[in-house]
């Protein structure tokens, strides 16, 4: 946050981060550095036999891919499941895998078991305003102005590995309801 390193929950609050948010600070994420991931997985390994590590997608993030790259040098006992999922979904994949871990089951089987099921899971968005979306690149600045001065609300998804345009709507309530029959659409058909 402009251009000062900050460790979500230990060197700023999200209150803090909020605040420096609406203040229009410069902000991105990192990912974790190789040398702290590593230096998790040794500590772990001292008490635990496996680990099973979930992290977000790889679509939305690198840090899949460097932990499955660093976890192969600890032959087989950590597992990295890249199950396409982020936020509550990704919650619901480490509850399923401590459900399991409960039932008896082992880590190599929990691990496919998380794979095959990644994709059964869908959220949706509706940004109140476009401002970060600009930011981020996703929104021309010609289009986010348009977008505000008409009330454009886009309806975002993740389902699979990235964040997709779903919908664009006239305000927040018909964003909502475009969600709430999204996920209807989804009980009734995928799930």
């Amino acid at each position: 946050i402009d251009e000062e390193i900050y460790y979500e929950n230990e060197t700023i609050t999200k209150a803090e981060y909020y605040a420096k948010l609406d203040a229009g600070s410069d902000i991105s994420t990192s990912q974790p550095s190789p040398g702290i991931v590593t230096d998790v997985f040794e500590s772990l390994l001292e008490e635990y036999e496996e680990i099973i590590c979930i992290p977000m997608s790889s679509g939305l993030s690198g840090t899949c891919d460097t932990m499955t790259m660093l976890a192969q040098e600890y032959e087989g006992r950590i597992h990295v499941i890249d199950n396409k999922r982020i936020s509550v979904t990704m919650l619901q994949s480490v509850r399923d895998a401590v459900a399991l871990r409960d039932a008896g089951w082992e880590a190599k089987d929990i691990a496919e078991y998380l794979r095959k099921d990644g994709l059964n899971a869908s959220i949706y968005i509706a940004v109140d305003t476009l401002k970060y979306l600009k930011k981020g690149g996703r929104v021309t600045a010609a289009g986010a102005a348009i977008g505000e001065v008409l009330n454009i609300k886009p309806v975002l998804q993740i389902q699979g590995a990235k964040l997709d345009a779903f919908s664009k709507v006239r305000g927040m309530k018909a964003a909502q309801k475009t969600m709430l029959k999204a996920i209807e659409a989804d009980r009734d058909s995928r799930f």
